[in-house]
């Protein structure tokens, strides 16, 4: 018999959908973190995994500039998210602990350091901030914003890394699982790299997705609030569900996507456009999520809550939000 288009179409997108599938039995429900994301997973007997040793299944690579760190190079500085000793007068310093982008006349807002250390090679971490290695100086038009930021300076002839500490402003979102069969279906920003801060655009003054790059995904970003409704997202309303939402009409366990937000914020930035960028996921079960994934997210929440950088690795991921359709 011959098939339907509609079924023909179905069959077409099943077998160019299909993905490995991860399975990891050990999930045991978790309490939410405060102000912060409505996470529903946790595992009670995995130890979360250092973010430079996570791997990701069909996570791929953010496509952000790389900056290289020299294994050879020891930390005089101590620890990267203090400020930096006495002992290691040049550290990059940049005039505050925060800075913010600015709007221009097209070109991109350039952020020098405030001292000059002489000769040498500037480094970053997380990657995201796009960071000239001669001369410190931050794009930060094209850098990811809403994040703290390690800079380090090694000076020409030495083996030393002063280090420094530095927050982008801006909004991120939370590493965090989310299940649809709970009504856990969005996902808010919080603003600074500070989990704790109130919501700055609760008050209007905000646009978010403003060149429609997410929307242009299936992602629903609210305009004004910049929450994510991954309910919509994962399966749209009306007739626009039909054709399904950003990943696809049937959607494959364990299969994600990358999604730049540009964004303006009533905040010191006077309303110029930053971005982030944030990684989905999507699975139809806990059992599915391996413990690494899993693991990596809750390290970088708790890293994130407690105030300390999001990484210590030079190639993490972007924010992951997890969606899984249920327990």
């Amino acid at each position: 018999m011959k098939a339907t288009p509609l079924i023909a179409f179905i069959l077409v997108i099943t077998v160019y959908s299909c993905e490995k599938v991860v399975t990891d039995p050990n999930l045991k429900p978790l309490t939410d973190a405060p102000n912060g994301p409505r996470s529903t997973l946790t595992v009670d007997t995995v130890k979360p995994l250092p973010p430079d040793t996570t791997k990701h299944d069909t996570v791929p690579t953010p496509p952000y500039p790389q900056h290289t760190v020299d294994s050879n190079m020891n930390t005089s500085g101590g620890n990267p998210n203090s400020a930096p000793s006495s002992s290691c007068p040049i550290a990059p310093i940049y005039g505050d602990s925060i800075i913010f982008t600015q709007p221009t006349s097209g070109a991109d807002y350039i952020f020098n350091p405030v001292n000059n250390p002489g000769s040498g090679k500037y480094f970053s971490w997380p990657v995201g901030m796009v960071l000239n290695q001669n001369t410190g100086a931050i794009d930060l038009t094209a850098s990811q914003t809403g994040m703290k930021y390690a800079i380090g300076f090694v000076k020409t002839g030495t083996t030393d890394t002063c280090m420094s500490t530095l927050i982008i402003g801006g909004a991120s979102y939370y590493d965090s699982v989310y299940v649809i069969a709970d009504n856990d279906t969005t996902a808010s920003p919080y603003f600074e790299a500070n989990p704790y801060l109130p919501n700055i655009c609760a008050n209007g003054g905000c646009t978010f997705d403003v060149n429609g790059a997410a929307a242009a995904k299936k992602v629903v970003v609210d305009k004004t609030t910049g929450v994510i409704n991954l309910g919509q997202t994962l399966q749209p309303s009306g007739l626009a569900g039909l054709l399904g939402g950003a990943f696809g009409l049937l959607p494959q366990s364990g299969s994600s996507i990358i999604v730049p937000i540009y964004y303006k914020l009533n905040d010191p930035s006077n309303q110029a456009i930053e971005n982030i960028s944030v990684q989905i996921a999507y699975y139809d079960s806990e059992s599915q999520i391996s413990s690494g994934i899993l693991g990596g997210v809750l390290n970088s929440l708790n890293i994130l809550l407690s105030g300390n950088l999001i990484s210590t690795s030079a190639n993490p991921r972007p924010p992951l939000i997890i969606i899984v359709r249920r327990h």
